[in-house]
């Protein structure tokens, strides 16, 4: 018998799994993977914004449950398991100087203690290929960055029945791999942006490229490159069941589904950690893995 491949993609929020790394993950489902989803937090403290959805009475004094719901819809899509670990969103702040995070929020939660509950998810699922984010979480939100942290330790905690033992959290077990999600990488946005101007159409990119020269956004090293072209209906689908938190006729959607997949047919991660042989750059998350299973 082979060994049946599993990916575990870490999120912060509902809605960050359908925005990063969606179409790899419905491929991949597609294959006959096994695809878990973790997601960290509620989305409690999220802001809607659909504006046909603002002020409405009942989705603002309902978030928690909406959001849920917009999950169970979008995993649906994607075909994939859904886990939450529990935690509660903690909001991204604002101002100058930042406020202090509220009280009792996934960021200040004890990093050993919330990297347990991913080990027990870790030791039970047995995933050989773990996604996340990175050290910057993608963007600074402290959710984000937390949700790193805590994937760090959890990937070499697992195997670890010292530091968790397995009469707490499980028989040990150690993942092969461990990514990055880099979806919003420099490369793809010009790609697209020139694309677009090249056939005489208007790019919703322009002001991203300029706040990625103002913010001057470290660029990260594109290791991994998943063809999925033929799934990017599906993430977007997956997407807009998000409703609070995306706009249907916003900027995510207004690049031609063919010119995105004449243009840039793949998404992209970095790989942070291997276990198993491989070569760089890839086109498969389970590239050294396949090949032993």
């Amino acid at each position: 018998m082979t060994e049946q491949l599993r990916l575990m993609a870490v999120h912060a929020h509902p809605d960050d799994e359908s925005s990063k790394g969606a179409a790899t993950m419905a491929k991949y489902v597609s294959e006959g993977v096994d695809v878990l989803v973790v997601t960290c937090t509620g989305g409690e403290r999220g802001s809607i914004l659909n504006p046909k959805l603002q002020g409405d009475a009942y989705i603002e004094a309902n978030i928690h449950e909406v959001r849920r719901k917009e999950m169970d819809e979008a995993r649906e899509i994607l075909g994939v398991q859904q886990e939450w670990l529990g935690y509660v969103d903690s909001g991204l702040p604002e101002g100058d100087p930042l406020p202090p995070l509220p009280e009792g929020c996934f960021a200040l939660e004890d990093v050993e203690g919330a990297a347990g509950r991913l080990v027990r998810s870790i030791r039970s699922f047995r995933p050989q290929v773990i996604t996340t984010y990175d050290e910057n979480g993608g963007y600074p939100h402290p959710d984000h960055i937390m949700t790193h942290k805590i994937t760090m330790v959890a990937f070499e905690g697992a195997a670890d029945a010292e530091r968790f033992p397995e009469s707490e959290f499980g028989p040990v077990f150690q993942p092969r791999k461990l990514y990055y999600n880099q979806g919003f990488n420099r490369p793809r946005t010009v790609a697209l942006h020139e694309a677009l101007l090249a056939r005489g159409m208007e790019s919703p990119y322009g002001e991203w490229l300029e706040r990625w020269t103002e913010f001057e956004r470290v660029e990260r090293t594109l290791t991994t490159h998943v063809p999925c072209a033929e799934f990017f209906e599906i993430r977007d689908k997956a997407l807009i069941a998000h409703a609070t938190q995306i706009d249907p006729e916003g900027g995510w959607f207004r690049v031609p589904m063919e010119l995105q997949k004449e243009v840039w047919p793949t998404e992209e991660y970095e790989l942070a950690k291997s276990l198993v042989d491989t070569s760089l750059p890839e086109d498969d998350l389970f590239a050294g893995i396949r090949e032993n299973a």
